[in-house]
């Protein structure tokens, strides 16, 4: 680096900014560095760094499965945001498993990760009172952690149940059903706001019309179809249901079809997510945004934040509104 910088005559501070990316370098300087280290084929010993800041420029990301797109999309916009400070993003999935994902955030502390952000499949708080005694930084992302008051970033779940329930109102459905999620802050909520909006309609909660279970990323889509199925032999089948998320909405989806019942026609669905595929579908899904990429983002900067703290800052919760966006799938008829 210090050749780097001698060659062009540029201090080592300026070299060090361009190979972490950092903003306050003109394009020029940059694109000079760039070509200078490309010609060397020079690579930064992350290692050394790490010993001479005490830092290992490392994130670490654990989310329940890396099949579920939303977690993709936060991935995403978690990383753009912290490689503008030269850190890297290191991915563990629990696969919706306690003991896993415990054992993942064990591995991850072993590397001295610099931070973690973690959407939590567990219900217990131990290992996160865990991770505060030893003034390890962390953020929950997605789900709550009922009794631990840690950093936050997610959505008005809650609001994104009423939202799309309501527009099922709206469009003439009185026969309202919901897929559920798991049992988690997630779930509830959105099981919540599902509930509100059908009282607030007038419309009597019938137990039969929620289906729920011990859901995974991984067959998702497999048990909204499954779900869906049990719907359909009701006696008195529901004409819009609202799914948990987009890929249980996907599976109740197939299972309408199947049953030769038109979309929307005879049954309306809207899921939630807005994942990138659903206006790809054969009827493109209504869903609502949980907006991946911006809680990524949002989470990467606070991370960031804490990180350049001298002393540990409070608590922070971060909720993103989610919004409604209509496709065929709820269309009036």
């Amino acid at each position: 680096m210090k050749d780097i910088a001698r060659d062009l005559g540029l201090s080592s501070i300026t070299v060090s900014k361009v190979l972490r990316n950092h903003p306050d370098i003109s394009e020029e300087t940059r694109q000079r560095v760039l070509k200078r280290v490309a010609e060397l084929d020079y690579r930064p010993n992350e290692l050394a760094r790490g010993l001479a800041t005490g830092r290992s420029y490392l994130v670490g990301l654990v989310v329940p499965g890396l099949l579920h797109s939303f977690f993709a999309e936060v991935a995403t916009g978690l990383s753009n945001v912290i490689s503008t400070e030269g850190y890297s993003l290191v991915v563990a999935s629990s696969e919706e498993k306690h003991e896993l994902e415990e054992e993942e955030i064990r591995k991850l502390m072993a590397r001295r990760l610099d931070g973690l952000i973690i959407a939590s499949c567990g219900s217990g708080i131990e290992l996160f009172e865990k991770l505060d005694r030893q003034s390890q930084p962390y953020i929950l992302i997605d789900r709550k952690l009922p009794g631990l008051n840690a950093n936050f970033v997610g959505i008005d779940d809650k609001k994104a149940g009423l939202l799309a329930t309501q527009h099922l109102f709206e469009i003439g459905r009185r026969h309202i059903a919901h897929i559920a999620g798991r049992i988690n802050s997630t779930g509830l909520a959105r099981l919540e706001g599902y509930r509100l909006a059908l009282s607030e309609a007038g419309l009597p909660y019938r137990e039969e019309f929620v289906v729920s279970g011990s859901f995974v990323d991984t067959h998702v889509t497999e048990q909204g179809y499954a779900a869906m199925k049990s719907l359909l032999r009701l006696p008195q089948r529901p004409d819009a249901v609202f799914c948990h998320n987009d890929p249980m909405a996907i599976g109740a989806m197939n299972a309408v079809l199947e049953a030769g019942l038109r979309i929307p026609e005879d049954i309306a669905l809207i899921g939630c997510g807005n994942l990138f595929l659903t206006s790809y579908l054969q009827v493109a899904l209504s869903s609502v945004d949980q907006h991946a990429a911006l809680l990524g983002e949002r989470a990467g900067k606070l991370i960031l934040d804490i990180l350049r703290a001298k002393t540990k800052p409070p608590v922070r919760t971060i909720v993103l509104e989610p919004n409604l966006v209509v496709r065929r799938s709820t269309s009036r008829n």
